[in-house]
Parts: C-alpha cells; structure tokens; sequence
C-alpha cells in the first residue's frame, strides 16, 4: 500500500521516538513439553569463583527443553548485558521472581538492593521451594546497619549464620578438602539408597572440594563428601582424619519460615561449573527441581546438554572477560576455555 505525503511525513516524525532496543541482561527458556509443563524456575547465578554465570544457563536449557520447566536466569551483570561476576550488587531483572514457583540459586556474598531482596523475600516468604548449590550456603553479605544484615553469611542471632545457616542449613564455615588439588566423591548415606531424589544419579564427583558442614539436626543427609587424593573421578580417597568422618555434601530440609509456608530446601556444597560438566550431579539437581515442586521424579531423568557444554575452571578473575548474557542464549555455546 502506498502512503500519502502526510502519512509518511508522520512516521518519520515518529519512528525517530521510539527507544533504542535494550540489551539482553537476562534470559528467559521457554518451555518445550514435558512435566514441568506450567512451572517456573527462577535461576540466580551471581558468584565470583565458581562460574555460576555459565553453569546456570545449562542447567536452565536442560531443564526447558528437556523436562518443559519455564525458565529465567538472572545474573550479576551490568545493564548492557556484559557479565560482572564481582559485582554483589547487581541482579538483573528481579521482577522475574515475583513469578517463581522454584528457585534454583548459585550465589556468593551478594549484597543487592532493596528492590531485589524485597523480591527475593517475598518468593522465600511464598514458601517457594529453593535448590541451592556450592557457595549459596554464603548468598549474602551485608553491613550490619543494612536492613538485610540477617540474611548475611556472619549474621549474629537470633539469625546467627544468616539465611545460609537459618535456611539452607549451613553458612560458610572452610574448605575441609585441599582447594584445587583435592576433589570431591558423593557416597550415599546409609538408608539413603532408596531415597527419590536419587534415582538413576548413580556416581557424583566434582573438582570443587568439601566443605566443612554441620547441618541441623532436622536435615536429611543423602551424601558424604569423601576427600579424593586429585581432581580424577578415578583417584582414590585420601587417609586419615579428612575422611574421619566425611563432612556433609548434599542434604534436604522442610523450613517453616515466618509467613507460616514451607519451603522444601535441597542443599549441595557441590556445583562449581566443572562439577556440572558430570551427569550425576546434573541428574541430582534435576531432581531437586521436581522434588521441590512436588512432582513425580523421573527413573532416569535426561540430563543431555541442549547445546555444547565446556565450562572453565573455577578460580577467582577467570570469567570469560568480556562476556555478555546473550553469550548464553539458546542454541550458542562458548569455545572450551585454555587447559587448566
């Protein structure tokens, strides 16, 4: 159809109005079909170590396309999409957690604003179930004249240990394995066996080390972490009092928090990037998912990449520098990072 004069003088006028298309900062998955059909997971990765910036969005692709979960990753990042892993007070997009049904957090020492913890509260208070891997047992870190002070990791009581502690079941207390030379092999407690969330897991093992962990007595402990010798799957444990007794690796617990809801709780001191790149670990934290919502876990849930999957190393500074969200849409990869 062709416009008149005064129509086409009009659109010109117009069109130099409208904004400028923002950048992506965050990344929604549509669901494909599968059992998570109608449920949405907020993932949160915000951590300056252990590459939650790239083990998040895999998880978040497997979870979609493979299991029909509806899925939004938030990271720590800068409004233009580029990737600050450092920086504890950013969370793009926030609003997305007004929505969630399930949390799945990989966090470390953040400290954001108002706006975000009052989203972020408001889903925890809704009883939403929270899957919480590797530093998320130390989320937070606030001054102590901040009104969020007692989710901080150092909180003093009555929320001594912060919502690490409070909540997830344990905060930061040390490294237990030797970091970055000792790895991290997941026995089953005995009477665990049989326990749904780990069905078809099979062996877990990650490069990440143990940590130090005393969870409440009213956790269920489904594995120890057994000190391995080297970062190998294959190496053997180490001897003596590191392994007597092995610390805590992966628990659950049913908080009844202060709005009067229940939130299921799944916590592992595993889930570093590279720890990921293991099917078995995968397998458990898609079956954390389903467990938390409430939903018939899988015999053997696929847990396939959706798109190649070479994640690097964990290490303070060793983000991919200049990286950028839409890095990790559907249907791009990253090239497998330098040898360690």
């Amino acid at each position: 159809m062709k416009l008149s004069p005064i129509l086409r003088a009009a659109f010109f006028l117009i069109v130099p109005t409208f904004p400028l298309a923002a950048q992506q900062d965050y990344l929604h998955f549509p669901a494909k079909e599968g059992p998570g059909q109608g449920k949405k997971v907020v993932l949160l990765a915000g951590d300056e170590e252990y590459r939650s910036e790239e083990a998040l969005p895999m998880l978040a692709k497997i979870l979609s396309q493979r299991h029909g979960f509806d899925c939004t990753v938030l990271f720590s990042a800068e409004p233009d999409g580029t990737i600050k892993p450092g920086g504890g007070e950013l969370l793009t997009h926030p609003e997305a957690l007004d929505s969630a049904d399930a949390i799945v957090m990989s966090l470390r020492f953040r400290h954001w604003g108002d706006d975000a913890m009052r989203r972020f509260e408001a889903a925890f208070l809704r009883g939403v179930p929270i899957v919480a891997l590797r530093t998320s047992t130390h989320a937070f870190s606030f001054k102590a004249d901040s009104p969020w002070a007692r989710y901080s990791y150092n909180a003093k009581a009555p929320w001594a240990g912060g919502f690490g502690r409070q909540v997830l079941g344990e905060t930061w207390v040390a490294h237990h394995g030797k970091h970055k030379v000792e790895g991290a092999r997941g026995i089953v407690v005995p009477g665990a066996e049989s326990d749904p969330l780990l069905r078809g897991v099979g062996g877990v093992f990650a490069e990440s080390d143990v940590y130090t962990a005393r969870p409440p007595a009213d956790a269920r402990v489904l594995m120890l972490g057994e000190v391995t010798a080297t970062l190998d799957p294959a190496s053997p444990a180490v001897e003596g009092p590191k392994n007597e007794p092995r610390q805590p690796v992966v628990w659950t617990r049913e908080y009844p928090n202060e709005a009067g809801k229940v939130n299921r709780i799944f916590t592992t001191t595993m889930g570093a990037a590279s720890d990921l790149d293991h099917e078995g670990l995968r397998r458990l934290v898609v079956n954390a998912v389903y467990w938390g919502l409430g939903l018939e876990i899988p015999a053997q849930a696929d847990v396939e990449f959706v798109d190649p999957f070479s994640p690097s190393f964990f290490s303070f500074g060793g983000e991919r520098k200049g990286g950028m969200v839409a890095d990790h849409a559907l249907g791009k990869a990253l090239p497998p990072p330098p040898p360690k």
